[in-house]
């Protein structure tokens, strides 16, 4: 018996355009009610969320009957984390501040089995391979993950066709609003100097047959989508819950 079929990575690599929402409330029945409303994907945050191994084992198992494929986004690009967030069954890594190619090369590493990477062997105790009931699981895994890795600084669009050339990354996503700020433009994701960096950057990701994703929560959705983003976050459980309740104070207090 192999490894679960990836679909998030088999619809990126069908060209899918695949909108998602991002987790960040570290809860697992927040992640159980937003797993039912149609997003084509959600990300369990560990990097800006107070997640740990537990809470991210815990949403990916309140998921587990959702149509919302899961990504899992690492604080740091560790090795040993990975190796959990795997282990815990994760199939879908994202990376934040990537920014060369040898970065990318130990990344792709952390994700694979030997002999090509460096991936630990526990899978007779893991649920990634449903504690070994999954027969095959270590020998059909490395082709079902799927590694994401972020570009949000002008070292890492410096370094950008490095990472592209880099086998075994699936996708770069651009973080605007850390990009923006190391580009000197603290809260100004609309500066043209960024926008103009965005949309070359994603053109090039294109280019080079990675998926292109990005952050877009407003008005910038379309104008992404031209420039040939392919997978979106469009929404953020935090700010979802708060625009609510935003909304229904400002209706009824005035």
């Amino acid at each position: 018996m192999p490894a679960p079929i990836n679909t998030f990575k088999r619809d990126l690599a069908a060209g899918k355009t695949l909108f998602g929402c991002w987790l960040s409330l570290a809860d697992a029945g927040a992640a159980e009610m937003i797993g039912t409303t149609g997003f084509d994907w959600v990300l369990i945050d560990s990097e800006h969320a107070p997640n740990d191994i537990r809470s991210i084992r815990a949403q990916l198992s309140a998921l587990n009957g959702s149509d919302s494929q899961v990504l899992v986004r690492v604080p740091v690009g560790e090795t040993w984390l990975i190796k959990k967030v795997l282990d815990v069954g994760a199939q879908t890594i994202m990376v934040p501040m990537v920014e060369s190619g040898d970065q990318a090369r130990e990344l792709v590493r952390a994700c694979t089995y030997p002999p090509t990477g460096i991936r630990g062997v526990g899978a007779a105790a893991a649920r990634a391979s449903r504690f070994g009931s999954i027969s095959d699981y270590v020998t059909t895994a490395d082709e079902q993950i799927c590694l994401l890795v972020q570009v949000e600084s002008r070292a890492g669009i410096a370094a950008l066709d490095d990472i592209l050339a880099v086998e075994g990354v699936d996708g770069v996503f651009i973080g605007p609003s850390d990009l923006s700020t190391d580009m000197g433009f603290k809260g100004n994701v609309d500066a043209p100097e960024v926008q103009d960096t965005i949309r070359d950057a994603l053109g090039r990701i294109g280019a080079a047959g990675k998926a292109p994703g990005i952050m877009s929560l407003g008005e910038k959705t379309p104008v992404y989508l031209e420039g040939g983003a392919r997978f979106l976050a469009v929404g953020i459980d935090v700010v979802l819950m708060l625009g609510a309740a935003r909304k229904t104070v400002a209706k009824w207090k005035g």
